[in-house]
């Protein structure tokens, strides 16, 4: 059966997940969270372009129809690379400035993210189209990724940093915060509580699979779809540890119905 495959540098791109699974119900689906080299953030842009090309790779050699990179990091990185090497559609991240822009009545917006989303051309191109107009505060926000790859979403380290990154947002009269990390929506809640009511807070993982969706609709050769959908699920760390994030960040069902292996990537 043909399926779509997503990847993320660790358990964040589940997020985008809940949501293709949501929308394409029938559909099998292939997670890859290359957990053994997370996170991607701190690393040089021609290492996590190297690194992406592999697990892409990967996913191709499962036969998948369409790829997610569900990943800003990766997708600030290494989006371009990989739909020149590779010839079937491919779904990328971008942090939802444009909609921030659009609802913001204060014409002050920020973005949170990995530091590598920040440095990447796309986030250049993003701020030169739509970045008008408005202020946007660029917040980098390392250690959040790996509070979310341990299970903390919400207790005293994983506070301690949300309060240094966003307490200064609100008195600075931002009100559209985006989360230009697909860790980030796992800490929706304690991030909605540091910044207040005030502040709306934009996921853009359901815009994303809204055009996986429609990819995937257009393929010439339309895939067959299974009568009980494939779930499965790949990481380059420990199998059981993504058996309980799984758990934890999808719930029971989720997780009772996922097929969990361990991969290794080719150095």
């Amino acid at each position: 059966m043909a399926s779509i495959g997503i990847f993320d540098s660790g358990v964040g791109g589940l997020s985008v997940w809940r949501e293709i699974a949501f929308l394409l119900p029938d559909v099998d689906l292939i997670y890859f969270a290359d957990q053994g080299y997370c996170p991607y953030g701190p690393r040089t842009l021609p290492d996590i372009r190297q690194r992406v090309e592999k697990v892409a790779r990967f996913l191709l050699a499962q036969e998948i129809e369409l790829l997610v990179v569900a990943c800003n990091t990766a997708s600030a990185a290494a989006l371009s690379h990989l739909r020149g090497l590779f010839d079937l559609p491919i779904v990328g991240m971008e942090p939802a400035l444009k909609p921030a822009v659009e609802k913001t009545n204060s014409g002050k917006v920020a973005v949170m993210a990995t530091p590598a989303t920040f440095q990447g051309e796309p986030f250049g191109r993003l701020m030169a189209r739509f970045a008008h107009g408005v202020q946007v505060f660029v917040q980098p926000c390392p250690g959040l990724v790996e509070q979310v790859e341990q299970g903390d979403l919400d207790g005293p380290v994983t506070q301690r940093l949300l309060h240094r990154y966003l307490d200064g947002l609100p008195a600075q009269g931002v009100d559209e915060l985006v989360l230009g990390c697909t860790h980030y929506p796992f800490l929706r809640p304690a991030i909605e509580a540091v910044v207040g009511a005030g502040v709306q807070v934009i996921d853009p993982a359901p815009a994303v699979a809204r055009q996986a969706r429609r990819l995937w609709e257009r393929l010439e050769t339309k895939p067959l779809t299974s009568s009980v959908p494939q779930r499965r699920f790949y990481t380059t760390g420990p199998a059981e540890r993504l058996r309980q994030q799984l758990w934890q960040l999808l719930g029971p069902k989720a997780a009772h119905q996922a097929n969990v292996q361990t991969a290794s990537l080719h150095e």
